[in-house]
């Protein structure tokens, strides 16, 4: 497996959009994600940044490094987000990888810590990541921040 900025490859910048978009957008949201993943391009700037893995061209998992994931804590940053493995290559270990790779990708680009929001129960604690505060999505929704 590798795992690469979707900058450094610009022959799969429209697949890497389609990916991120499938996993995570909805039917009214793809100029979103598009916008997001063309202004994360710009080698001079730390963030944005969006990551796939790769098994032999496949794409196979994805994660992003941004400065907000659109929750009430404003204050922190960077943040992991679009966290997702394909169903047939989990229990291999590819989140964990991931997750580190996020780790060593934060500490290059100067950034001491690194946050992720979420609503699952268990999966973070499972690979390390400790519960520090709560956040609220635009909807009020409560999310744990770790």
């Amino acid at each position: 497996m590798t795992i690469i900025e979707l900058s450094s490859r610009p022959n799969l910048l429209e697949k890497g959009i389609q990916y991120f978009w499938n996993q995570w957008g909805n039917d009214k949201n793809f100029e979103f994600y598009k916008n997001c993943i063309d202004h994360s391009l710009d080698e001079e700037k730390a963030l944005p940044k969006f990551y796939l893995a790769l098994e032999k061209e496949r794409i196979i998992g994805s994660y992003a490094l941004i400065v907000n994931d659109l929750v009430s804590r404003q204050d922190l940053m960077p943040w992991l987000a679009c966290l997702y493995v394909e169903e047939d290559c989990r229990g291999r270990g590819v989140a964990e990888t991931l997750l580190k790779h996020g780790l060593k990708e934060t500490r290059k680009k100067g950034f001491s810590h690194l946050y992720l929001s979420t609503d699952l129960e268990g999966f973070y604690e499972k690979k390390g990541w400790l519960h520090v505060a709560d956040t609220f999505n635009l909807f009020g929704e409560k999310f744990k921040v770790y």
